[in-house]
C-alpha cells in the first residue's frame, strides 16, 4: 500500500495507462464469451483471433468498363463475340482475343488486364487502344485479403466500419467476449447523508457504457471503514469491476485505498496527473475483480479516468488530437507532474488528425479557467485543485497534455473529449 505525501512512488499517467491495459490482457479471458452478429459488433471485444477463409477477391473482376485481354499481346486483339456482366462466369478467351466486360465483371483466366471503353478503337472486329501493364484495372484475386491471413487480433475492440470486411469475407457472426459488469459505488458521509451531490457517478456510468459496457450505481456509503471495506467486498462478490468514488487521497476519513489494500492488491495510488492525481487501481483475486478509485473531484475525475481508466474497458492507450495554437500563456506551479488544461476550440475545426504537421493550426486554444476565458478560475498559473472542482470546467471542447509551461500562440495539440469518450 502508498501512503503519505511522497512523490517518488507516484507513476506517470502513461505507465499507470500501461499497466492498466496490461491487467486487462490478463485478466479478459474471464469474462464469458457470446455470439453477435456483425450489425451488434460497435464497442464488442473479440473472444478470438480471425483469420481470412479464402482470398478476397476471390476471383480477379474489372474496375473499368472495357475490354479484357492477356496485356503481353500485341495488338491488334480479336473481339470476342461475348459480353461479361458481374453475375456472369467468365467465358475462356483465346489467346489473342479480347472481350468486353463491365466494372465489376470476373476476368476471364487469360486475362489479366482491361482497356477502358474511351482508350479503344474497334474496327472490323479488331480491338487497338493504349499499352497496357498486366493489373491495369484490375482487382486481383487476393490482392485484398488472402486465404489464412490474419485480421482480427483476439482482445481487438470493434468498430461499425469492421462488420465491412467482415461481411466481405463471408462472417455474419463473431464470438466476442461479453461486457463487463460494473458496478459504482459512491463514498463520502456528506453524499450518503444527501447534502452534497453525487457529480461523479453519472458521470462515470455514462463513460462506462459509452466504452461498450454494462454500468450499475450501487449507492454510497459514508466515511466509516468498516462500511466501505464490506460495501467494496459485496459488489467485487457480485461485478467484475468496481468502480468507487472518493475517499482516495490521504486525509484521516480516506478509507478507500486501505480497504483495497485489505481486501487485494493495490498496483499503483496517485499518478504524476493534475487534475486527477490520487487514483488507484486494485486486483481483488478473492473476489475474481478489479477495482478502481476515482477521485471525488469531478473534472480530476473525468480526467483521470479517461486517461488512465480507460485502457482496462477498451485496451485504448492512444490520443488522438487536433491541432491547435495556444490563446492565452498558461503556467505551471509543479514540475514532474503531466497536467490536462481544458480547452475550447474556437474558429470550428473539430477534425481530428493524428499526423497533421500543420505549422499554422487555424484552431485557437482558449485554457478555460483562465482569467481572461469565460471561466475564470486562475491568472496566469493552472490551478487545478480548484479547477477540479469546477462543473463549467466541463464545457470545454479537449484538453491540452503538458508537463511544461505554455505560451501565448505556441502551437499545441489538443486532445478532443470524444476522444477519450468512445
Amino acid at each position: 500500500m502508498t501512503d503519505g505525501h511522497d512523490h517518488d512512488d507516484m507513476v506517470t499517467w502513461d505507465a499507470a495507462a500501461g499497466r492498466v491495459r496490461s491487467l486487462r490482457g490478463r485478466w479478459l479471458e474471464r469474462l464469458g464469451t457470446i455470439e453477435v452478429g456483425v450489425e451488434d459488433i460497435a464497442g464488442r471485444t473479440l473472444a478470438a483471433p480471425i483469420d481470412a477463409p479464402a482470398d478476397v477477391p476471390a476471383r480477379s473482376h474489372a474496375t473499368m468498363d472495357g475490354f479484357a485481354f492477356d496485356a503481353t499481346r500485341d495488338y491488334p486483339l480479336d473481339v470476342a463475340d461475348a459480353d461479361v456482366f458481374p453475375e456472369d462466369d467468365p467465358p475462356a478467351v483465346d489467346a489473342g482475343q479480347a472481350v468486353r466486360i463491365a466494372t465489376g465483371a470476373p476476368l476471364p483466366p487469360s486475362a489479366n488486364a482491361v482497356l477502358k471503353r474511351e482508350e479503344a478503337r474497334v474496327e472490323d472486329g479488331h480491338l487497338t487502344g493504349t499499352d497496357l501493364a498486366p493489373g491495369t484495372y484490375v482487382y486481383e484475386r487476393g490482392s485484398n485479403v488472402a486465404e489464412g491471413e490474419r485480421l482480427f487480433a483476439a482482445g481487438e475492440r470493434l468498430s461499425p466500419k469492421d462488420a465491412i470486411l467482415l461481411g466481405d469475407l463471408g462472417i455474419d457472426t463473431v464470438r466476442v467476449r461479453e461486457p463487463i459488469e460494473t458496478g459504482l459505488l459512491a463514498t463520502g458521509t456528506e453524499i450518503h447523508e444527501g447534502r452534497h451531490r453525487d457529480l461523479d457517478s453519472p458521470m462515470l456510468a455514462g463513460l462506462v457504457r459509452s466504452w461498450g459496457h454494462h454500468a450499475t450505481y450501487e449507492g454510497s456509503v459514508p466515511d466509516d471503514y468498516d462500511r466501505v471495506e464490506s460495501r467494496i467486498a459485496d459488489l467485487a462478490a457480485e461485478y467484475d469491476v468496481v468502480v468507487t468514488t472518493g475517499g482516495t487521497s490521504v486525509g484521516d476519513k480516506d478509507y478507500v485505498i486501505r480497504a483495497l489494500d485489505s481486501l487485494g492488491e493495490v498496483l499503483f495510488h496517485r499518478v504524476r496527473l493534475r487534475p486527477g492525481k490520487p487514483i488507484a487501481v486494485a486486483e481483488l483475486p478473492d473476489h475474481d475483480a478489479v477495482a478502481v478509485a476515482i477521485p471525488g473531484k469531478p473534472v480530476g475525475a473525468h480526467a483521470v479516468t479517461t486517461l488512465v481508466a480507460r485502457p482496462l474497458f477498451t485496451g485504448e492507450t492512444s490520443l488522438s488530437t487536433v491541432p491547435a495554437r495556444m490563446a492565452r500563456g498558461v503556467d505551471i506551479a509543479t514540475p514532474g507532474f503531466a497536467y490536462a488544461i481544458p480547452v475550447t476550440l474556437e474558429n470550428g475545426n473539430d477534425d481530428n488528425d493524428d499526423n497533421d504537421d500543420n505549422d499554422d493550426p487555424t484552431d485557437v486554444a482558449m485554457p478555460l479557467g483562465h482569467v481572461d476565458s469565460d471561466l475564470a478560475v486562475y491568472d496566469e498559473a493552472f490551478d487545478p485543485s480548484v479547477l477540479s472542482s469546477s462543473t463549467r470546467a466541463t464545457r470545454a471542447d479537449g484538453f491540452v497534455l503538458t508537463e511544461t509551461a505554455v505560451g501565448r500562440d505556441e502551437a499545441v495539440r489538443v486532445v478532443p473529449y470524444p476522444v477519450v469518450e468512445r
